[in-house]
């Protein structure tokens, strides 16, 4: 039989190794990271990131718009993306951070580059600048640049599902499907694609459901709060009865409009012992636009009242600008 001690001390370097390789981490944490020689990675835009960053972190823009095709939102070809992290010293076999502001998915998207790319050390600082800069630390200015690298990005097919894969795996009863877009969206009443609506069982739990406050972001921007220290993540308990309907052993599909927001559920589903979780990559761009794939709630964009609304827009735009003339002469 072991002893209290053995047990202990067994314990202790458990509850250590799952800490070291957590997902999620923590300032501490990225500061143990940084002593290590860990690449910081900001996925903020150039203009946040020159503003403040952590010292030492590179910068190669915001990475929704750096590394995905603005139409289709999906990564722009490989060979830019590897030409660009090669040049920024930016090697998916080291050991990296990514980090942006609080709570922001871009982030976890990042942290899904990485690994979708063949990275196997990777972590993500949730609170971001803002929980740096609230826990008092130095911050840089100036451009941080890394030695240019020379790393073959390789693909990793198994962690993401595609929209053939999807319309099988909807099908059946052994998968497990998280849509973590709005009500709003999930209901059909927030057209995003061709159609609105979700896929047949899918179960809606909003991205920001993650955070302390889910509303912090819209208390945010109509300036109801200071600061964005709600969108900070639930603790593991509550993030466990945020999920306790599900089923941590099933294989668990994320997705939402493009995969971002899906990202951060998948890392935190992760983080709480998942097993088996995957980001539908092309989500409800992709499934939405598909008229073979079924949709539950299903609506339809009426385009002719979309543009009915944008020349009533447009003529109030001219209303205004003429005003603004007539106001100067």
């Amino acid at each position: 039989m072991k002893s209290l001690l053995a047990i202990v001390l067994t314990a202790i370097c458990s509850m250590a190794f799952a800490q070291q390789n957590a997902a999620i981490i923590q300032t501490d944490q990225v500061q143990q990271a940084i002593a290590r020689g860990a690449i910081i990675w900001d996925v903020r835009d150039e203009k946040s990131y020159l503003e403040g960053h952590i010292p030492g972190a590179i910068n190669i823009g915001e990475v929704g718009n750096t590394l995905r095709d603005p139409n289709k939102e999906d990564y722009i070809p490989v060979e830019q993306i590897q030409k660009m992290f090669n040049a920024a010293g930016l090697d998916v076999n080291q050991e990296v951070v990514v980090y942006g502001s609080r709570g922001n998915p871009y982030t976890y998207f990042g942290l899904y580059t990485i690994n979708y790319f063949g990275g196997k050390n990777a972590q993500v600082y949730h609170d971001g600048i803002d929980g740096w800069k609230q826990a008092g630390l130095p911050i840089q200015k100036e451009r941080q640049s890394l030695a240019p690298v020379s790393v073959t990005l390789v693909a990793q097919p198994q962690l993401v599902v595609t929209n053939e894969e999807m319309l099988k795996l909807a099908q059946s009863k052994s998968i497990q499907i998280i849509d973590a877009r709005t009500p709003d969206e999930y209901s059909g009443k927030d057209i995003r694609a061709i159609r609105g609506g979700h896929i047949p069982n899918a179960i809606n739990v909003p991205f920001e459901d993650n955070w302390q406050d889910p509303a912090a972001a819209v208390k945010l921007s109509k300036k109801q709060v200071s600061d964005n220290s709600g969108m900070t993540l639930k603790n593991s308990a509550d993030l466990k009865k945020l999920y306790a309907k599900l089923d941590p052993d099933k294989e668990t599909v994320v997705y939402c409009q493009s995969g971002v927001r899906a990202s951060e559920t998948a890392t935190v589903l992760k983080s709480l012992g998942f097993k088996k979780v995957k980001v539908y990559d092309s989500s409800w761009l992709g499934w939405g636009n598909n008229l073979k794939a079924p949709v539950a709630e299903e609506t339809f964009l009426n385009v002719g009242a979309l543009n009915a609304k944008m020349a009533a827009m447009q003529n109030k735009i001219n209303q205004l600008e003429e005003a603004l003339k007539t106001k100067s002469n």
